[in-house]
């Protein structure tokens, strides 16, 4: 009589019922990692799917609904209630693929090779300027840009958004988009998306530009990547605002460019600083209109020096724009580009803040001779953006809807601003000096001298509350320290209890 196959125990696999995932995901997880461990032998014997369910205390379906999936990618055979084996054809180098086996959380069985001091198989390595882009990061939080949390920065106010009006406009795209729209698609953008951009740039920004001159690209850390990789040589200089956006810092250093910060003062960026640190500089990047993060706005007599020395030197200026939409003091200031006699600016705007970050569009003004250049470039990226979220915002623009949603919007945040330096100068006088801005999303407050930003910072995170450091987005040290609070994606209520929450944290570092 044929000996039959041992049953295995599965008191390696947990489940966890507070776990968003799913339960027979979970069991399918669980088994998976154990076979590719060696825990469980090839032609081992499953338990049956009532007594799992039973062990478990999960249905008879959910335990079916798993191993329905490990029959299918090869991990169990036999037949489901006359017996479940685990398979006798896995090979031995999948049962050792130690990469597959450690991202499910399960030990190899096998000893580890040699490793490179990046932790990676030599065969595996990574190259230099892949060690160099791993270890880059774009944020100064791991996860301030995805949760709605005081005083999260980046965020516009997505409660605000008209999502009828959009899914209106939506809908109508999808029933006039011909097949031949539906196909690839130019690189350089849906036409009359750059028509309607164009347009408005010239109208509200006085941006020098036609439609053939503006790029739609995927946000503006793609814009940005697409300046270094066109214009940039290693080990070019480019002047760089510190502190700054860290997005734009990784992009540039990513080019195997050689980063020179520059201070930020009440004007802006310190031009006779930067010309006399590396007058011969290949770029300068500039956030002219609402300085990341120290919210100011460059000068009249600063944005001429800068444009006279790009003009001299023969250097490139890349003016990130990012949300030059939210003035709330007069018209929007005319941008840097139509001051820019020289040709010698790249603009770059974006509609995550304007709309919704979950887009990725944004785009480029190129210099009429770089524009082919910047299509190619644009082409091997990613090779087009998404065409019918292009033709809904194209639609949204032409029917007067993104006019109507910044009104409205403009209002919003400078109530939400407006509420934010009232309830810091109320809750937290002495502790942190908040004071308004005319324009922006984030506001500055600074604290006493010479308590350490950083420290604090961290200490908020703690308590569920995002207030980045004035010195993470810096290179050099700075001379005070501060706290970056978003308002724009909060209400009244969670703005005045993050401030009330934020006292007794601050109090424990100001003597």
């Amino acid at each position: 009589m044929p000996k039959r196959a041992s049953e295995i125990h599965l008191v390696t696999v947990h489940l966890d019922a507070q776990s968003p995932t799913p339960m027979y995901c979970q069991l399918y997880d669980g088994i998976r990692a154990a076979i590719l461990a060696g825990h469980f032998q090839a032609g081992a014997r499953l338990p049956a799917t009532r007594a799992l369910a039973k062990e478990f205390n999960i249905s008879r379906n959910t335990v079916v609904e798993a191993f329905q999936r490990l029959f299918a990618e090869g991990y169990l055979e036999g037949k489901i209630g006359s017996g479940t084996y685990v398979s006798k054809a896995l090979p031995d180098d999948l049962l050792r693929a130690r990469s597959v086996v450690e991202t499910l959380g399960a030990e190899p069985r096998t000893p580890r090779v040699s490793t490179s001091p990046n932790g990676i198989g030599p065969s595996r390595a990574l190259s230099q300027r892949g060690q160099i882009t791993a270890a880059m990061r774009t944020s100064v939080s791991d996860d301030n840009v995805y949760q709605v949390r005081p005083f999260v920065t980046g965020l516009p106010a997505l409660d605000a958004f008209p999502i009828d009006t959009w899914m209106r406009v939506s809908n109508r795209c999808w029933r006039y988009l011909s097949l031949r729209e539906l196909g690839y698609a130019d690189p350089a953008g849906y036409m009359p998306l750059r028509r309607a951009v164009a347009a408005r740039l010239r109208e509200t920004r006085a941006v020098q530009c036609d439609a053939e001159q503006v790029i739609i690209v995927s946000g503006t850390q793609q814009a940005i990547n697409l300046c270094a990789q066109l214009l940039l040589n290693p080990g070019d200089a480019v002047w760089l605002e510190d502190p700054t956006y860290l997005g734009a810092r990784a992009a540039l250093s990513n080019s195997g460019a050689r980063l020179v910060p520059v201070s930020v003062d009440q004007e802006g960026l310190v031009v006779s600083e930067g010309i006399a640190l590396e007058p011969n500089a290949r770029m300068a990047f500039v956030s002219p209109s609402y300085q990341v993060p120290m919210c100011v706005t460059m000068s009249l007599s600063r944005r001429l020096a800068l444009l006279d020395w790009a003009a001299r030197t023969g250097a490139w200026v890349i003016e990130d724009d990012y949300d030059s939409e939210f003035r709330y003091a007069g018209r929007p200031l005319a941008s840097l580009q139509s001051l820019d006699t020289a040709k010698r600016v790249i603009y770059i705007g974006t509609f995550s803040k304007s709309l919704l970050p979950a887009l990725r569009l944004g785009y480029l003004v190129a210099p009429p001779d770089l524009v082919d250049a910047f299509i190619a470039a644009r082409a091997i990226a990613d090779r087009h953006a998404h065409t019918l979220e292009q033709a809904i915002v194209a639609d949204f623009i032409a029917e007067g809807h993104f006019a109507q949603h910044l009104r409205r919007m403009r209002t919003l945040y400078q109530e939400r601003q407006q509420m934010l330096v009232s309830a810091a100068q109320r809750d937290l006088a002495g502790l942190l000096d908040v004071e308004g801005k005319d324009a922006g999303l984030n506001l500055v407050g600074w604290l006493p001298p010479g308590v350490n930003d950083k420290d604090v910072s961290q200490a908020i995170a703690e308590h569920n509350i995002s207030a980045p450091a004035i010195s993470a987005y810096a290179l050099k040290p700075q001379k005070r320290g501060g706290l970056v609070l978003g308002y724009a994606a909060l209400t009244a209520r969670e703005i005045r209890k993050g401030i009330k929450d934020l006292a007794p944290i601050l109090t424990k570092f100001v003597k």
